[in-house]
Parts: C-alpha cells; sequence; structure tokens
C-alpha cells in the first residue's frame, strides 16, 4: 500500500517528476477543514477532499443509521477492526 498521505480518486496519474513536487501541497478536508498534515489520510476526488476521520465518522453514521448492518457490512467492519470470526 501507498505511504502516500493524499490519494487521488478519478484522476489521472501524473508520470512527470513534477508529482514528486507535489507532495508539500496542502489539501484540505471539504467536511472538517483540517490539512492533509493533521490526518492521517486524505481522499481527493473531483472538486471534493475526506479525511479519513471524517470517512470513518461518514460510515459510522450510514451503519447506525440502518440500527442493523447486512451481514457484508459486518465482515467488512470485523476485517477492518481485525475482529476473527
Amino acid at each position: 500500500m501507498s505511504e502516500d498521505k493524499v490519494i487521488k480518486l478519478g484522476a489521472k496519474r501524473e508520470k512527470s517528476s513534477e508529482h514528486e513536487h507535489k507532495g508539500d501541497e496542502l489539501v484540505y478536508c471539504s467536511f472538517c477543514g483540517r490539512p492533509n498534515t493533521q490526518v492521517l489520510k486524505m481522499v481527493q476526488g473531483p472538486g471534493v477532499n475526506i479525511c479519513s476521520e471524517c470517512a470513518m465518522i461518514a460510515v459510522q453514521y450510514l451503519i447506525l443509521n440502518d440500527r442493523m448492518p447486512s451481514a457484508e457490512a459486518q465482515a467488512i467492519l470485523d476485517a477492518f477492526w481485525g475482529k476473527a470470526r
């Protein structure tokens, strides 16, 4: 897995050495406003960014809103949190 803190979705990969210099670029979460230097990971989409913390809050909200996750969603959560069945 890549060690990049900013993961770009929906964008073409840059092949030039210019990409290496963009690693210092600040990217802000569209939800909480924190920069990529203050979060674990940042996912960058077309016109929107979300940090790993806001992504987890969103996932938890969606699961709790339904009250009971499906078996597939529960398996993903268990794998994420390292729970063995």
